[in-house]
């Protein structure tokens, strides 16, 4: 396949996974957003109205309040009659019961007690008798009168004037006559024959009172198509409240057709296609690498996925606050593993997308940004756990200072400041602090590594370093000296100086394996010089493939394993061809037996890395450390892998490059430093010395 063959390979692959990731982005993202037409302002009362002046685009009622609402029905229900039907025939079946039961008299009384009895009985249901059920739902209505019907004629009388099955039966034995022989009356069981007379008309009373509720009407206005509602500015006292809550609701039913919600969801593809193709063209321009590794590209669309599902739910169930989402927490997550620019540039859109959902855009996207803002500024790079408790406690701080700020802008009394969202601020902070645990969720998932685990790896005491340091101490000494070195150009030219000064360590691992024919582990024998060139060359290659198998043994990131890959290059083992092809000086010497594997450097920090392992390992090889020996070196080497196209796939530049010689330098002279030869005594002046030595022993 030729070279151009390749790069249209790779240009159509780009454009495909950039198209497949911003299409499927846009349609979750669509599915979950609400378009429900609720409240459309965010506003109080006694607040200003910051929105423009408003108009009504059509007629509509001006709605009453619901307490309004309620306090009318409750008057009509206070004022409402029930109706209860008078059965006569109750009266008459018990009394007749009754005779018929004490036809022979009352034992124990003496006289005309059944006729008595049966007369008082009469004058009962004469005034009415209720069950004792229906009396209390009377009581809890607050009823005061009803209508009792008889025949086709209704007579309002006074609810204390009836009686319940319960009174009646008290009211029995305050007679004057039968008060005294109660314990003898008691044994009649003379409420069997006190039933309720007056029967409550449920079907009818439903009916009326339905009727009468019916009459209380929603309404208490009208503003006509094009009268202005609010001007912008103006204060948002009761009744204006109550116009904007009607036109609000005039606009859901007229909103509810579905014209109206094809028309909502267009709007909605509109924006977030807009958005999500802004972000990506971003990326494209700006940091295409970012593509070469689709799982790392993934988490920057999924985050854009995540919070604005999130807020969807919430707005959609209305059960919590969207300031309670920790939207801060996206910044830190690209921001540690990526870079500032695309963490803000991804905050910015992931809130934008959020604020379609929202009710009060206007408030939550300053809020909200300035959240990010915060963590993106006080979080350059996570090395220890209190990091995000600080930036969770300045994230706070400043998304509360915010709010207040538009609280003053937006109400013209302190009075009338809303504390509640400082709680879910403070919530959503507290959220925050689980950016820590789930860093390492994020790194397994898109393949990242943080500066926590550049730090963890980097500790000598765990287990593949503590064995370099026994097996190939020379090595293990070299590590750190090219790590420190590599540290400290990354620093000078904006590179990842923890990142490198990690893969320094553990660039040379392979050389465990033998360790004996590397010079910096050599005491005095080169086991090199009883063999051929090419099987030295192999062995000399082989720290390489050995680096990565223990690698890949101990679970190293992919990141680590690249230094190990790239730190040669597709370099030769120099000293071995040289040697080889001056032996053999008529023979078509081949470079593939003495040529690493590779791939050339990437990336800075790997090209970093070659520069330091080589210019180090080269320096012990100097006869006399002068500032302008070491020039010499620092120069021909780095010149030389410039120009072999060491550096041809990275993004390093000549400044960078010129950077790094002077560090190697100045640090190489620092470390081969001469000692200040110290004058001799003269003759005469020893000799002087040891006579006044001697004299004073004396």
């Amino acid at each position: 396949m030729s070279k151009y063959d390749k790069i249209e390979n790779g240009y159509w692959r780009n454009i495909i996974t950039r198209t497949v990731l911003s299409l499927i982005t846009i349609a979750v993202i669509i599915v979950f957003l609400p378009r429900s037409t609720d409240r459309l302002f965010h506003y109080e009362e006694g607040q200003v109205w910051r929105y423009p002046a408003l108009n009504a685009q059509f007629d509509f009622p001006v709605f009453k309040t619901d307490e309004a609402i309620a306090a009318e029905r409750d008057s009509i229900v206070r004022q409402y009659q029930p109706y209860f039907n008078y059965n006569e025939n109750v009266e008459q079946q018990q009394i007749s019961r009754f005779r018929a039961q004490y036809k022979n008299g009352i034992p124990g009384l003496k006289g005309d007690w059944v006729n008595y009895i049966a007369n008082r009985l009469h004058k009962l249901y004469a005034q009415g008798i209720i069950d004792p059920t229906v009396q209390t739902q009377l009581d809890n209505k607050g009823e005061t009168s009803l209508r009792v019907v008889i025949g086709k004629e209704a007579a309002v009388v006074a609810k204390d004037s009836v009686l319940t099955t319960i009174n009646a039966y008290e009211r029995l034995f305050m007679d004057p006559r039968l008060g005294p022989n109660r314990s003898l009356l008691q044994s009649c069981n003379l409420n069997e024959y006190i039933e309720a007379n007056l029967v409550y008309d449920r079907e009818r009373n439903e009916t009326e009172e339905s009727d009468l509720l019916n009459t209380v009407t929603p309404a208490s206005g009208l503003v006509q198509q094009g009268e202005r509602i609010i001007d912008n500015g103006s204060v948002v006292d009761a009744y204006k409240a109550r116009v904007l809550n009607s036109y609000e609701r005039a606009l859901a039913q007229h909103n509810a057709s579905g014209n109206e919600i094809t028309s909502t969801l267009i709007g909605q593809i509109i924006i977030v296609s807009m958005l999500v193709i802004l972000f990506t063209l971003y990326l494209a321009l700006f940091r295409k690498d970012y593509f070469i590794k689709p799982r790392n590209i993934t988490m920057l669309y999924v985050m854009i996925v995540i919070f604005p599902i999130f807020t969807s739910l919430m707005m959609l169930y209305n059960k919590f606050s969207v300031y309670l989402i920790p939207y801060a927490m996206a910044p830190i997550f690209i921001r540690v593993f990526m870079d500032s620019r695309t963490a803000f540039i991804t905050h910015v859109t992931t809130i934008l997308i959020s604020a379609i959902a929202v009710k009060y855009q206007y408030e939550f996207i300053i809020v909200q940004l300035v959240g990010g803002l915060v963590a993106i500024y006080s979080l350059r790079e996570l090395s220890k756990r209190s990091q995000i408790f600080l930036t969770a406690i300045l994230v706070v701080i400043g998304e509360a200072m915010v709010y207040f700020g538009l609280q003053l802008i937006l109400t013209d009394s302190l009075t009338k400041l809303d504390s509640t969202i400082y709680y879910h601020l403070a919530v959503s902070a507290f959220f925050l602090l689980f950016t820590y645990p789930l860093m390492l969720v994020v790194e397994k998932t898109f393949g990242f590594v943080s500066t926590v685990t550049l730090f963890e790896l980097s500790n000598t005491n765990n287990e593949l370093l503590r064995r370099l340091s026994e097996v190939a101490p020379g090595t293990f000494q070299h590590s750190i000296t090219v790590g420190n070195l590599a540290a400290e150009i990354a620093n000078k030219i904006g590179a990842k100086a923890q990142l490198v000064r990690t893969g320094a360590l553990y660039h040379d691992i392979g050389k465990m394996t033998n360790p004996a024919f590397f010079t910096e582990n050599q005491a005095g024998v080169n086991p090199h010089e009883r063999l051929p060139e090419k099987e030295s060359a192999a062995i000399i290659i082989s720290h390489v493939t050995e680096g990565l198998k223990l690698a890949e043994k101990f679970n190293l990131p992919r990141v680590i394993k690249d230094f190990i890959s790239t730190h040669h290059g597709e370099g030769l083992t120099r000293y071995f061809y040289v040697k080889y092809k001056n032996e053999h000086p008529d023979e078509d010497v081949d470079q593939a037996p003495f040529r690493y594997p590779g791939p050339n450097p990437f990336t800075r920090e790997q090209a970093i890395l070659m520069m330091s392992d080589t210019v180090e390992a080269a320096s012990r090889s100097l006869n006399e450390y002068t500032e302008e020996n070491i020039m010499k070196l620092v120069n021909k080497l780095i010149d030389g892998q410039v120009s072999e196209g060491f550096f041809r796939d990275c993004p390093i530049t000549f400044r960078d490059i010129t950077i790094a010689k002077q560090v190697l330098i100045e640090r190489l002279k620092s470390i081969y430093h001469t000692r200040i030869q110290y004058p001799k005594l003269s003759t005469e002046a020893e000799a002087n010395l040891q006579a006044k030595a001697e004299k004073e022993q004396a």
